[in-house]
């Protein structure tokens, strides 16, 4: 039977994988102690947890993906119970995530027993972000929430903004052992990316990120698709269930084998990923000198100082006003 270090190994990794017989790639991803250390660390309610887990899992596997050093960031602002969420993905390994809840709304949707994904956002917008530095341009994708799943909201970005033929799988979940409660979470990410130009014109897929004006794919099928390979391909990753993706004795590459066995999956090195935040004292004091003059005094506490606290990590950090006026900062 394994151990708790081998099963510690397992998490917070990403496995990228490709399957040639079916023009596919994709990703999965297991988070463990990472989330767990965000979740518990601001003691979110059961159904704040869950939603935020399925869009840290979403984000690790789109950040994964990115080939520089930058950010990649999903936010969403709804009128639901969640009215906001934020992760960040900082490439090439790390992440961390915060939401922000109406408590009243909340305690209403769990008297209803209104508690899907859906339900929690609500109706607003959700914002997929790359960034990939101050001397490149951002490139930012909207998807409008109407109360679907985050999984929904996925496919319609790649739908949208990217033009390219997408399954997601998300699940979360808590497990109990000789620690206590601990959270989890897993998600898969595969795209269809023909090669031959007998496929990519049967897919009538644009090569890279749609330009402005180009049609998005319609016929019959959901995805715009008449190839079978992306249909068989989409069909296996509808098979897979959240005890799967969350399993801490499956590894991701079992899954992969179970799924693609037949077709040959290739699997390659996986990304260890770390919940870590980009805050820091002098972040920090730069933000607070980009006040005007009158809203720094108004922040002065009786005793002189000025005290923030990173939503994110809940670090606080203290300065005096002399130091923030002067620019003489200190740790």
């Amino acid at each position: 039977m394994a151990d708790e270090a081998d099963l510690a190994a397992l998490d917070d990794r990403v496995v990228p994988f490709t399957v040639p017989d079916l023009d596919v790639r994709g990703r999965v991803v297991r988070l463990g102690p990472s989330l767990d250390m965000i979740l518990e660390r601001h003691d979110y309610p059961e159904p704040v947890a869950r939603v935020l887990g399925e869009a840290a899992a979403l984000t690790v596997l789109l950040g994964t993906a990115l080939k520089f050093e930058g950010r990649f960031q999903l936010q969403t602002k709804s009128d639901g119970p969640i009215s906001m969420m934020v992760v960040d993905f900082n490439a090439p390994d790390s992440y961390r995530a915060v939401a922000h809840v109406d408590d009243e709304k909340l305690q209403q949707a769990i008297a209803q027993d209104a508690l899907t994904t859906g339900e929690l956002l609500g109706e607003g917008h959700l914002a997929m972000t790359v960034d990939q530095g101050s001397q490149m341009t951002r490139y930012q994708g909207v998807v409008a929430l109407e109360r679907q799943s985050l999984e929904e909201a996925g496919h319609q970005y790649f739908r949208q903004s990217e033009q390219i033929p997408t399954r997601i799988r998300l699940g979360v979940g808590s497990i109990v052992s000789g620690a206590g409660r601990q959270w989890r979470a897993g998600g898969m990410l595969v795209q269809f990316m023909p090669h031959s130009p007998d496929r990519l014109r049967a897919a009538d897929i644009h090569p890279g990120d749609a330009p402005e004006g180009h049609e998005i794919l319609t016929n019959d099928d959901p995805d715009g698709i008449s190839d079978d390979a992306w249909r068989e391909a989409r069909s296996l990753v509808e098979t897979v269930e959240d005890h799967e993706l969350l399993d801490p004795m499956l590894e991701s590459e079992r899954l992969l084998y179970r799924l693609f066995h037949e077709r040959g999956a290739r699997v390659f090195e996986p990304v260890i990923v770390q919940e870590a935040c980009r805050c820091s004292r002098e972040r920090v004091l730069g933000m607070l000198r980009n006040f005007s003059p009158e809203d720094r005094k108004a922040m002065v506490a009786d005793d002189g100082t000025l005290g923030v606290t990173c939503e994110f990590c809940s670090r606080r950090y203290v300065f005096g006003a002399e130091e923030v006026e002067e620019g003489l900062g200190t740790e």
